[in-house]
């Protein structure tokens, strides 16, 4: 397929593109959207052609004997980042949002603590609070345009009350890769204060080139009793819509709980999405993301040259996900005016910073899965709506 081809999502139930206007006030006639993290590519063939199989066929009942969908998912992880799940571990949840919230819900009580290294993803802590925990922020360190993790810093901000810390790897907004040193810092940070882990690993598939996910159920053998893994296929393929996820539970005991606390709300799995995810995961998919993954790379340096070259603008090196994170502290404007900028002027939607925690204030969060003529295009209103700048 050629990831170059221009598709109109209006009128199609987007969020991304139809909610454009409504959120954001930028004109759905000529407005680029940049917000929404999925992709304006079509999934790829593999897909495209279950689903045919099953329009073809014509009934949609309930689904049975998962062991393909089970298989398939083992032999991606394996094969593409060399962890080793059992299909006793795998749990189907309607996406990672949900996955994220049945984990608070199973593994927290009311009133408890749940750590966020922040900014991070926001739904994290919208689902937390709704659950009526607290949010406890661990900020990121940005050390010259790079995150890091500051453990004696968060070792002082925690009370004793909190029992669980969520780990966005890799990271969304800053896209950062985390190493086999940092892993294990979170590792030793959650063994400290004996804190479940919960690794959302969405994004581990789109990684730029040269760069090397390590998932968080490789780097340290003691964390077992306390892990809980998160992946789905949907960031990967663009097929959010399925809303299928995977919480993968390797310690005994943690799976009871979470089994017990999914039979006891009546949570099961829709067939779409896993007729999807088993198509997926195979070989004809693999090569996909290869090339999927060279496209986001191409798309990143572009404009990432172009923005970067705008004086007060920097956006944070991406090592992963396709979520360009943008600074615009140096311009010295007030988030209002930059972001009034980029809407009003530019008209372009996008995500406001601070709705990521502590340390956005000063960002804005750019989709850049799109066809290149729209970076193009949006690349050409940045520049114009800064040029006062230049």
């Amino acid at each position: 397929m050629s990831f170059d081809d221009i598709i109109d999502r209006t009128g199609t139930h987007s969020m991304k593109w139809d909610m454009m206007e409504p959120i954001y006030g930028v004109p759905a006639d000529d407005g680029i959207s940049m917000w929404v993290a999925d992709m304006d590519f079509r999934a790829p063939d593999c897909i495209q052609n279950e689903i045919a199989r099953m329009h073809e066929h014509g009934i949609y009942g309930y689904f049975g004997d998962d062991s393909a969908y089970k298989q398939a998912i083992i032999w991606w992880m394996q094969i593409r980042h060399g962890w080793q799940v059992q299909p006793e571990w795998i749990f189907t949840t309607h996406g990672l949002v949900n996955g994220t919230a049945m984990c608070v819900d199973t593994f927290t009580d009311p009133g408890d603590g749940v750590v966020l290294f922040t900014p991070v993803y926001h739904a994290f802590a919208k689902v937390i609070k709704a659950n009526g925990r607290r949010v406890v922020e661990c900020p990121l360190t940005n050390n010259d345009g790079r995150y890091e993790m500051d453990f004696d810093a968060y070792d002082a901000r925690l009370d004793g009350s909190e029992r669980m810390v969520v780990l966005c790897s890799p990271h969304n907004p800053g896209g950062r890769v985390w190493t086999q040193e940092e892993l294990q810092g979170v590792a030793d940070f959650a063994k400290r204060h004996d804190l479940i882990i919960v690794s959302d690993e969405i994004h581990h598939d789109l990684v730029m080139p040269g760069q090397s996910h390590i998932p968080m159920a490789n780097v340290d053998d003691s964390i077992t009793d306390r892990l809980i893994m998160m992946t789905a296929t949907t960031k990967t393929f663009n097929i959010a819509g399925s809303h299928t996820g995977n919480v993968i539970i390797p310690d005994p005991e943690l799976r009871v709980r979470f089994g017990a606390r999914m039979a006891g709300l009546g949570l099961s799995p829709n067939s779409f999405g896993l007729h999807m995810a088993t198509a997926a995961y195979s070989p004809e998919g693999a090569a996909w993301v290869d090339d999927l993954t060279h496209y986001l790379d191409a798309n990143r340096r572009l404009f990432d040259d172009a923005v970067n070259a705008i004086p007060g603008v920097a956006s944070m090196p991406l090592q992963s996900t396709y979520l360009a994170w943008v600074d615009f502290s140096g311009t010295g404007m007030s988030p209002q005016e930059f972001t009034d900028r980029v809407e009003k002027t530019a008209r372009i939607a996008i995500n406001h910073g601070p709705t990521f925690g502590l340390g956005g204030n000063d960002f804005l969060r750019f989709n850049l899965a799109t066809p290149r003529a729209l970076v193009e295009q949006a690349i050409e209103r940045l520049q114009s709506a800064f040029s006062d700048l230049q």
